[in-house]
């Protein structure tokens, strides 16, 4: 995930703003980590630098 994409991404489920929480990263690229929605108290993956913002009623 580009970490510019932070300006435009905001949680499913209340449209909060995200906290990047980074574990790898290549460059200005995340390839693992998470978006943390503090409203929500919920974490968003990132894995091979896809987010999956599935709410998480949604996620398996």
């Amino acid at each position: 995930m580009k970490k510019e994409l932070m300006d435009i991404l905001a949680c499913p489920v209340c449209k909060g703003d995200l906290e990047l929480r980074v574990d790898e990263e290549k460059g200005e690229e995340v390839v693992t980590g998470s978006l943390y929605c503090a409203h929500c108290d919920y974490s968003y993956p990132i894995a091979d630098t896809i987010p999956n913002l599935l709410p998480p009623e949604q996620q398996s």
